[in-house]
Parts: C-alpha cells; sequence; structure tokens
C-alpha cells in the first residue's frame, strides 16, 4: 500500500511529477478543480489554504519580532528538546544544504538553522524565525500541513500552495506533550528535491518521537489530561496513553472535569440535554460505553472521576486569571468542542471566550489583536478589528487594511454613524457563535 504521507512512490521521476502537478495547481487555483496525481493530504491542504485566503504568491508574514521572539523561545517547552533536534538533525542540516526548524503549534518558526547559504535563499520567502508557516499565512508547507493534519507529512514541490515555495521540498512531523498529548509543534527539514524520499520522513518521525521521550523524562508523573478546545472530539491522556473520545463522552468528560464534587444524574442529564425529556436509561448507557472506555477513571454516585484531571481549558483561564493574555492567547487552539449543543458546554464555552477577548481588548496589544482577528472565530469580530485600529499609530500605514474590514463588517452590520475607529460598535456586533443557557 502506498504511504500517503510520502511525496513520491519509488521510482517516480520528479521532474514529471513537478510538471503534473504544477499544471493541477494552476487549475485548482483558476476553477478550485483537483484531480490525481494530487495526493489527497495535498488537496485537503489547499482548500484549507484556499478557505482561508492564503496568498498563492508573496512572503510569509512575520508574526514576532526580535523582541518578543527571545523570552517566548527560551520559555517554550520545545527549547528542552533542541539539544536532540540539533544531535538528530543538525549536522544532516549543516552537512547537506538542508535547514532544520521548529515551530510552534501557531506555525510561527522559532528556531531555522542550517547551511548557511540555504539560510540565505530561504530568508527570501521570510522563511525564518518569527515568521508564520501555519496553512492560513503561508499555504500548505510540510510544517503548516503537519500541524493541520497532526501527523508527518512530506510537501514536495509545486504540492506547495504559494508559488514562491514550490522550489523547496520538505518534511516535518508534529510533537506533542507527553503529560498532556496536547499539540506543540513541529519539526521540520527543508532543501531540494532529494528530500522527496522514505528516509527524510522516517528521520523527521523518528526525532519527534525522540524528543517528546526527552520531554517525558523530565515529568515524574504524566497523570490524567484531557483537550477539547478547537475539538469536536476530546483528547484524554492517561498516564501517556492517548485516547480520542467521542462527541457525547467528549461532554460528558468535559462537565465532570468541571465539576470533581460529581454530578447527580439529573444535574448531568440538565447539562447534556438541557430541558428535554430524556430517559434515564440514555444517559446510563452513554456512561457505561464511557465506563469501559476509561475504566476505573470514571465512578458513579455521584458522577464523577477518581482522579484530577487538567483540561486546556484551565490552562486558559489560569493565564487570564493571572492577566497573561499572550499566553492565554497561545493556549487557545478554539472554541470548547464546537460544535456540541450540551448547554453546559455551551455556557463554558461562552464563558471563556467572552473571557479571552475582554483580556485582548483590555490589553490594546496590536499583536495580539491581529492574532485573533486571524482566527477562524475572530475574523468577523467587528469590536476586535476596530481595537485594532485604534491600537495602531494613527499614521501607520498597517492601519489600512485592518479599517478597510472594519468598515466593510460595520456595513455588513447594518451599522453606520462614523468610520472604524471613531465609533464603538455595540455589543450586539460581536455575534455569538452559540447561545448560552441560563447557569444552573
Amino acid at each position: 500500500m502506498v504511504n500517503p504521507w510520502l511525496a513520491m512512490e519509488a521510482g517516480a521521476d520528479p521532474v514529471e511529477r513537478t510538471r503534473t502537478v504544477r499544471r493541477a495547481h494552476a487549475a485548482f487555483l483558476a476553477d478550485g478543480t483537483v484531480a490525481p496525481p494530487v495526493r489527497r493530504v495535498v488537496a485537503d491542504s489547499w482548500r484549507r489554504s484556499a478557505d482561508a485566503r492564503a496568498a498563492a504568491d508573496g512572503a510569509a508574514p512575520i508574526d514576532l519580532d526580535e523582541a518578543a521572539l527571545g523570552a517566548y523561545r527560551d520559555g517554550h517547552p520545545l527549547a528542552r528538546a533542541m539539544p536532540v533536534f540539533r544531535e538528530l538533525l543538525g549536522s544532516f542540516a549543516q552537512d547537506g544544504a538542508h535547514l532544520l526548524a521548529v515551530c510552534d503549534p501557531q506555525g510561527r518558526l522559532l528556531w531555522v538553522e542550517g547551511h548557511r547559504g540555504v539560510r540565505r535563499s530561504a530568508e527570501r520567502m521570510n522563511f525564518v524565525v518569527g515568521a508564520r508557516w501555519d496553512e492560513r499565512h503561508a499555504g500548505t508547507n510540510a510544517p503548516g500541513t503537519a500541524l493541520a493534519a497532526d501527523h508527518a507529512v512530506q510537501i514536495f514541490a509545486a504540492e506547495h500552495y504559494n508559488r514562491q515555495v514550490q522550489r523547496w521540498t520538505c518534511a516535518a512531523a508534529p510533537l506533542h506533550d507527553p503529560r498532556t498529548g496536547r499539540l506543540l509543534g513541529a519539526v521540520d527539514i527543508t532543501g531540494g528535491d532529494h528530500l522527496a524520499s522514505p528516509h527524510s520522513l522516517a528521520l523527521v518521525q523518528a526525532t519527534a518521537r525522540a524528543a517528546e521521550g526527552h520531554l517525558a523524562a523530565d515529568v515524574p508523573e504524566l497523570g490524567v489530561c484531557l483537550s477539547a478546545l478547537g475539538r469536536d472530539e476530546a483528547l484524554l491522556v492517561v498516564d501517556g496513553e492517548r485516547l480520542r473520545l467521542g462527541r457525547r463522552h467528549s461532554e460528558i468528560m468535559v462537565l465532570l472535569a468541571r465539576h470533581p464534587e460529581g454530578l447527580t444524574g439529573d444535574q448531568l442529564s440538565v447539562l447534556l440535554y438541557g430541558e428535554r425529556d430524556m430517559r434515564p436509561v440514555t444517559l446510563r448507557a452513554e456512561l457505561s460505553r464511557l465506563r469501559h472506555l476509561v475504566g476505573t477513571l470514571l465512578h458513579s454516585r455521584p458522577y464523577r472521576l477518581s482522579r484530577p484531571v487538567e483540561t486546556d481549558l484551565c490552562v486558559v483561564e489560569e493565564a487570564l486569571a493571572a492577566g497573561e493574555a499572550q499566553s492565554a492567547l497561545g493556549a487557545y487552539r478554539g472554541p470548547l468542542l464546537p460544535l456540541s449543543e450540551a448547554p453546559g458546554v455551551q455556557r463554558l464555552r461562552g464563558a471563556l471566550e467572552d473571557r479571552l477577548r475582554r483580556a485582548l481588548l483590555d490589553a490594546r496589544d496590536p499583536g495580539l489583536l491581529r492574532e485573533w482577528s486571524r482566527s477562524p472565530w475572530g475574523e468577523d469580530d467587528l469590536e476586535i478589528w476596530e481595537a485594532l485600529v485604534d491600537a495602531l499609530p494613527e499614521r501607520s500605514p498597517a492601519r489600512g487594511a485592518p479599517m478597510a474590514t472594519a468598515d466593510r463588517l460595520r456595513a455588513a452590520y447594518g451599522l453606520t454613524g462614523g468610520s472604524a475607529g471613531a465609533v464603538r460598535a455595540p455589543a450586539a456586533a460581536h455575534v455569538a457563535t452559540f447561545t448560552q443557557p441560563p447557569r444552573l
């Protein structure tokens, strides 16, 4: 069976593959159609890039300046894994005309090392520290697509969405926190067409696993962690063992983690189903199936979890409580179980988003406001766009684009009476995605 994460099967002609994929790329940009020999992982990435309005030409944006980069990079968990990256990939990059790159979960390059001449060439497309290489900003590329798919992947030449990057080939693998299972970033090697081989993909995968093992050695007790931000199905990690939960089980685990004292069957039923007349046997059946998955972690009478559970929801809340808006935004991977209609989850989801937005608005930091406005959940947030306009110097050329977006949103919301930044939109202009039920 052909490995779909490899760029080319054995014996394929790289010149011919480049030619055919380049034609397919041009057709996709023209009419949105995509056909073989484009791999499914690449086609999916092209569609995500197009939906995010990523540029098909041009350099990736710089997201962290030198002052912000140093402190952020020093405090990042992957800083502890850099000796592993350098030992396993450093000499390969330096001697083989390649680059070693490491990025955070948002695709921001934190380290770029390797052959000096290759680094200079890569600088022309902003493949430099501080630049944003997630799919949303740079289109299809190995580190960005590895983050989006949460899987090691090769991206070959014309498979890149941005034409400026199509002379490069890269392989990247995601990295996870061994204690929580959360995405920490990705490790990447970038160079010429010769990287389109099984060896390079296996190398970055092995390096990622070695780095995770190195990080795990520093963790005396792994514990229980639940990740549910930006996920339709939560990830439960128990002592290093990863378990992807179904949607209803995800909702139950989030609610029980939120109520360590436990919940009666009636209380849990209201949080899950609202005021609908649900038969008790329905909830008992769901809990029985969940207990089969998680074993003694789930207790009853009342329903509760037998061990403390760290959630990514709490990580964001703790950062907000400490007044650390940047850390909170960095830990926020998206709305809590975004497709959930459970009233208890909706309330938690709305409350977290409101607290985070308010912290960003109060901080008035253009970088943080811009980060939120670039996200799928913030791109239509008029109040954020207006705050970004206000936070930028009046004569800054960077003010034009957010001002135009704010004006467009004001028109879409039927608001008149001033230009963006001059008149504050009413609270209703921030259109809530989810309805919050009354507090129980």
